[in-house]
C-alpha cells in the first residue's frame, strides 16, 4: 500500500460521502459531515479520517481494522475512530460504517441552533 497524499484521501473522503443521497460535506478547509448539529465524520489536516460511531460499533470497528483512537489537537475525540488508510481505499467497506455513524447520530437529540443578533 502506497502513501497517499492528502489530495488524494481527500478525493476518497469526497467519493465516500458522496456514495450517500442524504449526506452533505461541509466545510472548506477542514472537511466534515454533521446531522442536526453533530459532527459524525471529519478529514483532518494530516488526512486522517475519523467516524463517530455507538459503543457497540465502536468496539467492533476497532476489533476488525485494529484502530486507534481519533485525536485532534492533543486530545481523543469520544466516540470517534480512526479509519485506517486501507480501509478509506474501499470505499464499498467504508460505506457501511458511514450509514451506521449517520444512523447514530441522527439518533441523539438535535443541538440547538445558534441563531446570530442583529
Amino acid at each position: 500500500m502506497a502513501k497517499m497524499d492528502y489530495e488524494q484521501k481527500l478525493a476518497l473522503y469526497d467519493a465516500l460521502i458522496a456514495s450517500h443521497p442524504k449526506i452533505e460535506r461541509k466545510g472548506k478547509t477542514s472537511p466534515y459531515t454533521s446531522v442536526n448539529g453533530h459532527m459524525f465524520s471529519y478529514l483532518s489536516k494530516e488526512g486522517e479520517m475519523g467516524l463517530r460511531l455507538s459503543k457497540e460499533d465502536q468496539a467492533a470497528f476497532v476489533a476488525k481494522y485494529k484502530s486507534e483512537p481519533f485525536i485532534q489537537y492533543g486530545a481523543v475525540m469520544k466516540e470517534y475512530v480512526s479509519v485506517p488508510q486501507a480501509l478509506l481505499e474501499i470505499t464499498e467497506e467504508l460505506k457501511g460504517y458511514l450509514e451506521k455513524s449517520y444512523n447514530f447520530v441522527s439518533s441523539l437529540k438535535p443541538k440547538p441552533t445558534k441563531r446570530k443578533k442583529n
